[in-house]
């Protein structure tokens, strides 16, 4: 029996660490979806985000994919970076700085466009 439920706890745990890093698997099996490799290496990407946020982790999750690098700041659990959120003018989350280009939300598109 308790090999069973011991079976059953690692399964979910794998469902839920497979999840939260679907990005960076799905680019494993599909690198040419990536943004090129000059792009990836002249990205300066910080993402101010918090762990519940929905469109956060779409966010991540998009980063991931494409292969580009980032750097993130937990807004709740990181005073420094609650400041630095402010100081951009806060008003949601996720917000990135791109390249010195402020993007508030999930948008895939501002975020390309931003890189280039």
């Amino acid at each position: 029996m308790l090999n069973g439920i011991l079976k059953k706890f690692l399964l979910i745990l794998l469902v839920v660490v497979a999840y939260q890093n679907w990005g960076k698997i799905e680019r494993l099996f599909n690198p040419q979806a990536s943004v090129s490799e000059q792009t990836q290496a002249n990205a300066r990407v910080v993402l101010y985000a918090t762990d519940w946020c929905g469109y956060c982790k779409l966010t991540r999750r998009f980063l991931d994919q494409q292969g580009i690098p980032y750097n993130e700041f937990d807004i709740e659990k990181n005073a420094e970076a609650r400041k630095a959120y402010e100081a951009l003018g806060g008003r949601g989350i996720p917000l990135l700085d791109v390249n010195g280009t402020l993007i508030r939300g999930y948008s895939p598109e501002a975020i390309l466009t931003a890189l280039k």
